[in-house]
């Protein structure tokens, strides 16, 4: 089992969800249905407010279960170092959930609060708290059209400053099921992070190496990343961040997860959060059938 998906086994909960609570069987907890033409979405807030079902004309795109769908990561991405940072003078230890590391926040772990929803659109929020050590408060709007899903992520320092990352996780099926190709993927990054034998970016900007990847990748003209599933459909994943990371180690599914900052930036690359000047973020994911 990959670091990824062991990781992934502590994100709790399951569920799937016209901007209405449903249940999806016995057992199943309760989620947020957003509808729109042949798009379908369902939200989770009490599974880390995790996308836990994106439908185009009926086929899923997202790999299915409690620690997969598509998940903010917040307060910060990927993997941070011993899952140590420092704030200042004072140096905080998270949980180390994938050793030697800490990975891909607490906002996946926590049940969130769904402040609106109707047909098309739903916000979220939850407050950080431990083993965060710092308050403050993480927003998520989720907007549905007939042809695209737009996330957007806020996080907001209530008290002292922090620095923070945010950005999402997505687990798009390698194969739609339907009798079809596998997806392709396509990018052109600036750059791509050397990682090191303990994963994290060792500080290098390498050309970029081919697949198989579990790697971050600068684009400083935004994250635009296309899948395809030949013959079927595609998507395209953009945002105004510069980061990605794209792993797809797996037979099932392939990540592509745009992010503010680089795996370890809470150390590497601290972006200060203040509650004068929140941390924003936003992806839109367009598609089309063939």
């Amino acid at each position: 089992m990959s670091t990824h998906e062991t990781t992934e086994a502590a994100a709790s909960g399951a569920g799937a969800g016209t901007g209405e609570r449903a249940g999806t069987g016995s057992g199943a907890a309760a989620g947020v249905r957003l509808a729109v033409g042949d798009a379908e979405v369902s939200v989770h807030p009490e599974n880390g407010c995790r996308i836990g079902s994106l439908r185009v004309g009926g086929v899923e795109l997202l790999r299915q279960g409690a620690k997969y769908g598509a998940f903010p990561m917040v307060p910060w991405c990927g993997r941070t170092q011993n899952g140590q940072f420092r704030n200042g003078g004072r140096i905080h230890q998270l949980p180390v959930n994938s050793p030697p590391h800490a990975i891909h926040g607490t906002g996946r772990d926590a049940a969130w609060k769904t402040v609106r929803a109707d047909a098309v659109s739903a916000a979220f929020t939850y407050d950080l708290a431990e083993p965060w050590p710092y308050p403050g408060r993480v927003t998520q709007l989720v907007e549905l059209t007939r042809d695209t899903l737009t996330l957007t992520m806020g996080v907001e320092a209530t008290a002292d400053s922090f620095p923070a990352q945010a950005g999402w996780h997505p687990w798009f099926l390698r194969n739609l099921g339907t009798g079809g190709a596998d997806v392709e993927v396509d990018f052109v990054p600036g750059w791509q992070e050397e990682r090191g034998a303990d994963h994290l970016p060792t500080g290098r900007r390498i050309d970029p190496l081919p697949s198989p990847w579990d790697d971050a990748f600068g684009m400083p003209d935004g994250v635009d990343v296309t899948l395809t599933w030949p013959e079927q459909l595609e998507l395209n994943v953009a945002s105004r961040a510069e980061w990605v990371v794209v792993y797809d180690e797996q037979a099932e599914a392939v990540c592509v997860e745009p992010q503010s900052g680089p795996p370890n930036g809470l150390n590497s690359a601290p972006r200060l959060v203040t509650p004068i000047d929140p941390l924003e973020i936003a992806t839109t994911w367009s598609w089309r059938r063939f």
